[in-house]
């Protein structure tokens, strides 16, 4: 029977990608799903058998390859925007997982190639095809190095900007929530208000009518 194991242990094993090959949102929630045996350990495609092996020896099982369902593992790449293509749309920014693509509406976008984690979630949405994904330059290993491609500090700092992004987004749902509420609540008191004053104008004009009698 595998072994107990914290989900922060298991996500320290992850490459912190984040780029939902696994099948879940983000690292986290797969790091969460592997912890209470709603996945399995080799559904990390950048990670590999890496990442495959640390885990099996954590939980206590046997290790195995890599499901190729979920992808293949591959040296990492590292994403670059053809800026004279690049037509401003901001949906390879909507897409980045760690804040890694800078720009504005109509204005043009460039990755910050040190936060790149190579995920490829930009490319999809793309409109006009101008991003690639070259190979990245090799991480250099230092500390409890884990990865041929990940450095502790890469995967440190991509787990914080993820969590930072996520922060970032939750409070501009809650923010817009609540002005959405504000504003249903405004057009309800007035139509209430609407309704209470043509109520008041029905009610004088049959007290008008009534002396009139």
């Amino acid at each position: 029977m595998a072994r107990a194991v914290d989900i922060d242990v298991i996500d320290a094993w992850l490459p912190q990608t984040q780029c939902t090959q696994c099948g879940y949102p983000d690292c986290r929630a797969y790091a969460q799903a592997v912890a209470e045996r709603h996945a399995d350990i080799n559904q990390c495609p950048p990670g590999g058998d890496h990442t495959i092996r640390g885990l099996a020896a954590l939980l206590d099982i046997d290790c195995k390859p890599l499901n190729p369902s979920f992808g293949r593992h591959r040296v990492r790449r590292t994403a670059m925007i053809d800026e004279s293509r690049c037509i401003g749309c901001t949906l390879c920014i909507q897409a980045c997982p760690v804040d890694a693509i800078v720009g504005a509406a109509k204005q043009m976008h460039t990755v910050i190639a040190a936060e790149c984690t190579g995920c490829e979630l930009c490319v999809a949405p793309c409109p006009v095809d101008c991003i690639d994904l070259p190979p990245a330059a090799e991480a250099t290993p230092n500390g409890n190095w884990r990865w041929p491609d990940y450095s502790p500090a890469e995967t440190e700092r991509a787990r914080r900007r993820t969590v930072a992004r996520r922060q970032r987004l939750a409070a501009i749902r809650a923010q817009r929530d609540t002005h959405r509420q504000a504003r249903r609540r405004a057009h309800h008191l007035h139509r209430q208000q609407i309704k209470q004053e043509i109520q008041a104008a029905v009610t004088r004009v049959r007290a008008r009518r009534a002396k009139q009698r």
